[in-house]
């Protein structure tokens, strides 16, 4: 059985910074296509950020240069820092994880092309 936990989330000041740790269980998340999502108050879902089996790394234009996504293979988590945090970034945050080698392979399907999801945790930034 596949889980995905996230932790991490809270309320900042904009410009501040957080960081978000999906555990992850029941895959070997070192060889999977894993990536962040986040839904903003009442909009649809939208993909923060990609991790793959290749090393190969992805970010939305809006989060470019702020955020960084890593895995720790050590404590098997997917992680997010966020740095210099804005109002439009308050969202849910979810983990997604899909048994795929390379993002590249589902990256057309959007959020449709993960079968795995946390729970989410949620991220406010104010004012």
């Amino acid at each position: 059985q596949v889980t995905l936990v996230e932790s991490g989330g809270g309320s900042v000041q904009a410009g501040g910074s957080l960081r978000l740790s999906c555990a992850v269980a029941g895959l070997p998340y070192s060889s999977a296509c894993m990536a962040w999502f986040r839904q903003p108050p009442g909009k649809e879902r939208e993909g923060v950020a990609t991790f793959d089996g290749e090393g190969v790394t992805t970010y939305a234009d809006s989060v470019k240069g702020r955020f960084t996504i890593s895995k720790d293979r050590n404590k098997n988590t997917l992680d997010l820092q966020m740095d210099n945090l804005k109002l439009e970034d308050t969202a849910i945050y979810h983990c997604a994880a899909a048994a795929v080698w390379s993002c590249a392979v589902i990256r057309a399907r959007g959020a449709s092309g993960f079968s795995f999801w946390g729970q989410g945790t949620q991220v406010t930034v104010s004012s």
